[in-house]
């Protein structure tokens, strides 16, 4: 999980693309929130989601295979539902949790 969330991290700073990190771990609010907005057929048959999840305000994106696949398309962009071109400053936020 930490590698996948350092993965998500180091590019959306490397883009400077904003975002928000909430830790899941540390905050019963954050965790809530996140287990409330993965949408019903994005979670595990059994158990709660596991981060990271990414999410464009409260509109749930995917998680990091979604991402990673997104990314290896050259789509992450899209994928995380911005307009604007490469190198501006947009918001994103993800759910993490910390070992």
């Amino acid at each position: 999980i930490k590698k996948q969330q350092q993965d998500v991290l180091g590019f959306l700073e490397a883009n400077k693309i904003e975002f928000e990190e909430k830790d899941i771990a540390a905050n019963e609010e954050n965790r809530k929130w996140m287990r409330e907005n993965v949408p019903e057929d994005s979670r595990p048959a059994s158990g709660n989601p596991l981060p990271p999840r990414l999410f464009n305000d409260s509109r749930y994106l995917g998680d990091y295979e979604a991402f990673f696949e997104a990314r290896e398309n050259n789509a992450v962009y899209a994928f995380l539902g911005l307009t604007a071109p490469p190198g501006s400053k947009v918001g994103v936020h993800i759910s993490y949790s910390k070992p």
